[in-house]
């Protein structure tokens, strides 16, 4: 049953152009030394974005770290340094909380370093699901490190609870409920923000998944929302006019991985539903990429996104670098 219409604060259009760039987990490293030196990498190409007058919301993947943190509450709670175990919901909360840290200290610097005038905050970002999604019943959603299949199967040998699945020939991942979202309910928040002149970082991890309770609040569910799916969203609710999806490889490709691959500049939506139908994109890593981008692209015209190299965002939009998705 979709949740009641809430009022929502009324806002004006954006004066310049306004992007959603989301940043991939995996490219931000395991470690939290490896995330800052990544991101540090990554703001100069950020930063100027602003400079070419840009108004930026950051959202962030967090599959290797929220399963990371949910292990390591699990791993104390069975050895009793802490009384129970910090569900889902509220490990991603944690991981939003310490990557947007990191993102305001990178980009702070940067900002000072180049002279350019904007203040930086981060929203720990509810999203609405529906309960009754069905995949709640089909586990898709890769978290934590990658491990070897003799690791995985002890591991699932060990809590039965666990599902953990061959990801991409990449390794072995545990994988959790993935719910499509439905609605941010910090979007007014995140407009005001940007509309005060704000760089935002918010939806870390696709966001905390919540349901509503019926009573005008939220209760949160064990899952993982797709970051990128949860990135088509906010753009769609900030009135972005592109958004941009950082990852590991430079562009998209058909035929990955073997002689025959070939890098794609530019794809339309229709291109994108021909090569998805063809099995061109991997579940786990590409596939939900370039399905919320032609989402985004289709929602409204004069929407473009773009998929790309961690540093490549003032690049891309250029149409010098990544791939770019058009109606």
């Amino acid at each position: 049953m979709n949740s009641p219409a809430r009022p929502r604060a009324e806002v004006n259009s954006p004066a310049r152009p306004r992007a959603v760039v989301a940043l991939g987990g995996n490219a931000l490293g395991e470690s939290p030394g490896e995330q800052l030196a990544n991101l540090r990498a990554a703001v100069p190409a950020l930063v100027g974005l602003v400079e070419r007058g840009y108004e930026i919301v950051l959202t962030h993947g967090n599959g290797p770290q929220v399963g990371l943190i949910n292990l390591a509450f699990e791993r104390a709670a069975e050895l009793g340094i802490t009384p129970a175990a910090l569900e889902l919901p509220e490990c991603t909360a944690v991981s939003q909380g310490y990557i947007g840290y990191h993102l305001q200290q990178s980009l702070q610097r940067e900002l000072h370093t180049r002279r350019v005038a904007r203040h930086v905050a981060t929203v720990v970002t509810q999203v609405e699901v529906d309960a009754g999604d069905p995949a709640f019943s089909t586990p898709t959603k890769p978290v934590g490190s990658f491990v070897s299949e003799v690791t995985a199967r002890k591991l699932m040998e060990a809590d039965p609870s666990l599902t953990m699945v061959n990801d991409s020939g990449r390794g072995w991942r545990r994988v959790v409920a993935s719910p499509k979202p439905r609605r941010i309910v910090e979007a007014d928040s995140v407009f005001g923000l940007l509309n005060s002149g704000f760089i935002v970082v918010a939806c870390g991890g696709g966001g905390v998944p919540v349901v509503d309770d019926g009573e005008g609040g939220h209760t949160g569910i064990p899952a993982v929302i797709d970051k990128d799916f949860a990135s088509a969203l906010l753009a769609e609710a900030v009135d972005a006019t592109a958004l941009i999806i950082l990852t590991t490889v430079d562009r998209v490709a058909i035929n990955f991985g073997t002689p025959e691959q070939i890098d794609l500049a530019e794809m339309t939506v229709a291109e994108v539903e021909r090569h998805t139908a063809d099995g061109h994109f991997a579940a786990g890593s590409m596939l939900p990429k370039v399905t919320a981008a032609a989402n985004f692209v289709r929602s409204a015209p004069g929407r473009t996104a773009v998929i790309c190299g961690l540093h490549q965002a003032a690049e891309a939009l250029a149409g010098t670098a990544g791939t770019m998705i058009r109606a």
